[in-house]
């Protein structure tokens, strides 16, 4: 699943074009190095979200199929940091 993709439907980031801008700002890293809204991700992988207030840190447990519930949405990261 694309990068902008998950951050949208684990509901890190709202919407898929937040997530496309913040990717293209520099400000999403994947296990360390930066990354694009089109990064690929798999299970294991680190994200790094640096916000104007706030970094935030998840490792990525499950890829989802398509769209999930916000109920179910939780459980496809753990916060790191």
């Amino acid at each position: 699943m694309r990068l902008d993709k998950f951050l949208k439907v684990s509901r890190l980031i709202k919407r898929r074009t937040v997530a496309n801008d913040v990717a293209d700002l520099g400000r999403v890293s994947v296990n360390g190095s930066p990354a694009k809204a089109s990064k690929q991700l798999k299970e294991g992988d680190v994200i790094k979200i640096e916000n104007p207030n706030r970094v935030v840190s998840a490792k990525v447990l499950k890829i989802p199929q398509g769209n999930v519930s916000i109920q179910e949405s939780i459980t496809l990261y753990e916060i790191v940091e």
